[in-house]
């Protein structure tokens, strides 16, 4: 039987024809269609700066016209509500002679100097003992830092139920416990007392902030320094003085700079604690400030106090950055 004659590609596999890419268009694979919306895609017709305008404007709003316009109140009489009349430097002539102003400029650097000094070095030992190894420092950050996020007037009022006169669970009721109830005080009533009183209680609430400041400065001394000083023979003060204090140079800088403004601007605990008193013993420019502006209704000489203590915040961090920055480079 004869067969039917095969073809010349009869036994051969059919070739697949090749695909074609898909045209790539603005519409993506497949082509030709358009843009997918998207709320990461910009314009690039936009300038980038158009987006910094919302921001800029409400500085402007908030700082800035606030500002410029405290400055020109201090050379006015204004009361707060009405008409004002230009008085010149009459408001700073009247700082000079004003005796409870003067004696606040008193109060406040004693208070700063002691805030800085008492609560850097807490601060500082507070971290030393944390950065040890040993199995509660996680806890005891916690506990030393968690003050320094209390408010403010809420830590005062504490305090003051601390300091109460008449004893009971505070420092009067615990020293008569003790048996030392010769050494009870009006802490707050008496005017020897009131102004240390308030910084014993800023101290407490922002001795652990410096802690985490000097925490990461000592996080960042390399391991390897130490070793070697202990090959050498130096013994614990020897490495913290010559290895330690000198690489914590910009963590005392932004300890230093932070505690010096915050004491010379205080006014939260010192208002709600002792409103400044007894008499003048704890005022600071900050209460008197206020006091001229919402009870006396000075707000031309209650801007002018508050220009003075801006520049004398300024004069003084720039005097102490610079010799801060200065002792960086030397450490």
């Amino acid at each position: 039987m004869n067969s039917a004659p095969r073809t010349a590609t009869s036994g051969a596999p059919r070739a697949t024809p090749p695909r074609s890419a898909p045209a790539k268009g603005p519409g993506g694979p497949g082509g030709g269609g358009r843009a997918r919306w998207s709320p990461f895609r910009t314009d690039p017709s936009v300038p980038p700066w158009i987006f910094v305008v919302p921001a800029l404007a409400v500085y402007a709003v908030v700082v800035l016209y606030p500002s410029v316009a405290g400055v020109v109140y201090a050379f006015t009489d204004w009361s707060g509500v009405g008409s004002f009349s230009f008085v010149g430097v009459d408001n700073f002539r009247t700082l000079l002679d004003d005796r409870r102003a003067l004696e606040s400029v008193g109060n406040t650097l004693l208070l700063t100097v002691a805030v800085v000094v008492v609560q850097n070095g807490i601060g500082l030992l507070l971290a030393l003992g944390v950065h040890a190894n040993i199995r509660s420092r996680g806890l005891l950050r916690v506990i030393f830092f968690a003050p320094a996020v209390v408010s403010p007037v809420m830590v005062a009022f504490l305090w003051k139920y601390v300091y109460n006169p008449e004893g009971g669970a505070g420092l009067n009721g615990v020293l008569g416990a003790l048996g030392l109830g010769g050494l009870r005080q009006d802490w707050l009533g008496d005017p020897s007392l009131a102004l240390w009183s308030v910084a014993a209680m800023v101290i407490w609430q922002y001795a652990g902030y410096s802690m985490v400041i000097f925490l990461a400065g000592l996080q960042g001394v390399p391991a390897e320094l130490h070793e070697a000083a202990t090959i050498d023979g130096a013994g614990a003060w020897q490495r913290f003085r010559y290895v330690t204090w000198p690489l914590l140079a910009p963590a005392l800088t932004i300890n230093l700079m932070l505690s010096t403004i915050g004491g010379l601007k205080l006014f939260d605990q010192v208002y709600a604690a002792t409103n400044g008193g007894p008499g003048t013993a704890s005022e600071t420019l900050s209460t008197v400030l206020y006091k001229e502006a919402f009870v006396y209704g000075k707000f031309g000489y209650s801007t002018a106090v508050a220009l003075v203590l801006a520049l004398f915040v300024a004069a003084v961090s720039l005097v102490q950055l610079r010799y801060l920055r200065a002792r960086e480079v030397t450490a």
